[in-house]
Parts: C-alpha cells; sequence; structure tokens
C-alpha cells in the first residue's frame, strides 16, 4: 500500500497550490505528476484512485489542485489552458527540487491536453500517459457552448458545470482558441501511452485516434473498454492506472 503526504508548491501566477504526493511503500521506480480534468481536482475519483493505483505499483505521483480548485489558492476563473500547462510544469520543478525528478507524466481529460503540451518543458521525463484526453483543449468549449455569446460580447459568465457555478471569461475562451496540440505531439520525442473508452460520451475516441496519428513512436493504445469518461465506476481508474504503470516499466526501469 502507498502512503499520502500534503504539499504545496508555488504556482505560475504566484499563487501556493495544493498537492498530494502519493508515496509507495517499496522501491520507488520513478516519479510522476497527475493533470487532472477541466474542473475535477485531485481528490476527484479518477484522479486519487488512478494516483494510488501507480504507487501502488511503484510509481510515486504527485496529484495537485489547479488555480482555485480544492485547497489551492487563487480564483479558477482568472486561470486558462496556458496556466495549466505552466502549473504542471511548476509542479515538476517542485518534484525536482524536492529530489524527485519527474519520469512520467499523466493527464486525465483536459488536463491530458495540458501534459502533451507540457512534455517539452521538463528535460528528465521519461514518458507521458493520456486519459480520455482531447487533442484539441477548445474541445472542452462544449461545456459552455450555450453561454458562448455572452462570455465573448460581455466578458465573463457563470455557467453550470456538472451542479458547480464557475465563472468563465474572455481570456480563458481565447487561450483556448490558440491552443494547438500539433506540434507539441509530433514533436513529443517521448514514448506515450494514449488510454480512451470506446464508448467515451464526453470525449469520442476520434480523439485518441488523431492523438495516436500525429505522435510518432513509440507510442501505445490501450482502449479502456467498459469506462466512462470520469473513470467513476469501480475499479476503472486502478485498471487505467496499473495499465500505465506496467507500460511505463520498460521506461522507468533504464533510468532509475
Amino acid at each position: 500500500m502507498s502512503r499520502s503526504e500534503k504539499v504545496s508548491f508555488q504556482g505560475s501566477t504566484g499563487e501556493l497550490l495544493s498537492g498530494i504526493v502519493d508515496v509507495p511503500e517499496g522501491p520507488v521506480k520513478g516519479w510522476g505528476v497527475f493533470s487532472h480534468g477541466f474542473t475535477l481536482g485531485k481528490d476527484s475519483p479518477s484522479a486519487s484512485r488512478l494516483c494510488k493505483a501507480l504507487a501502488d505499483n511503484g510509481v510515486g505521483m504527485l496529484r495537485f489542485d489547479n488555480l482555485g480548485l480544492g485547497e489551492s489558492a487563487g480564483l479558477w476563473s482568472e486561470g486558462s489552458f496556458s496556466h495549466k500547462v505552466a502549473d504542471t510544469v511548476k509542479a515538476a520543478e517542485f518534484m525536482r527540487d524536492s529530489g524527485r525528478p519527474v519520469s512520467l507524466l499523466v493527464g486525465h481529460s483536459f488536463g491530458g491536453a495540458a501534459v502533451l503540451a507540457a512534455a517539452r518543458e521538463i528535460p528528465e521525463l521519461d514518458a507521458v500517459a493520456t486519459v480520455g484526453a482531447p487533442f484539441s483543449p477548445k474541445h472542452v468549449a462544449h461545456v459552455f457552448d450555450a453561454a458562448l455569446d455572452r462570455i465573448l460580447s460581455e466578458g465573463s459568465a457563470e455557467v453550470d458545470l456538472g451542479g458547480k457555478r464557475v465563472e468563465i471569461r474572455r481570456h480563458f475562451v481565447e487561450d483556448l482558441e490558440n491552443a494547438d496540440l500539433t506540434d507539441c505531439i509530433r514533436r513529443l520525442g517521448k514514448p506515450l501511452l494514449v488510454l480512451h473508452s470506446p464508448t467515451d460520451n464526453t470525449v469520442g475516441i476520434e480523439n485518441a485516434s488523431t492523438i495516436f496519428q500525429t505522435a510518432r513512436h513509440p507510442r501505445s493504445f490501450v482502449s479502456l473498454e467498459g469506462s466512462d469518461h470520469l473513470l467513476t465506476a469501480k475499479g476503472q481508474a486502478a485498471r487505467a492506472g496499473k495499465i500505465i504503470s506496467a507500460w511505463a516499466d520498460q521506461y522507468l526501469d533504464a533510468t532509475s
């Protein structure tokens, strides 16, 4: 079994971000950073279960709340996809400074897009895995589509995201429009594992196909048969964590 260690570090905006490091009890094969979905946070089932499964299999993982979410300081509405990417890099820097250099990046959903963009900023990185990730960050805009005109004309709007009221500002939308992962994926230069459910109704399976086709070898694809997008059903997130751990073994062992 792994143990959880509470940490905090300064994000790209200067605000203090709250995190948890899931530490393996036995030998450590490597350290990683996990980037959560759109407004999910470090304590969401997908984040905690997946990271604990990785830690139980020897890969220590830092999961953290993005700006203004969970226990992190700041306002979520002041962030953007670019901030999410920059904070993922900051998380890796924090781990490096703690004597735990990051070998693995794992991102779920919107966080999957973020790790693809952040990877080239982390020199010690050995491998990247995405779970239910969109090929284009602006895919997330569909969840606030009804408010898009108001956001652009008035500068911001409050929207309901799964029962959570959040403010979305114009700069967030504009930042999404400018985000293009094609070059990041093509020039990743690291082994990539793409995990996706063929029945994902939030981010369609075609996103996985496009990411995989854009990437260069070594690249792998695993179908998360029967999983939902949020990996909430029993065993789904843990299964993804075990798959990532088994795949990453060949890359982490070479450097540990």
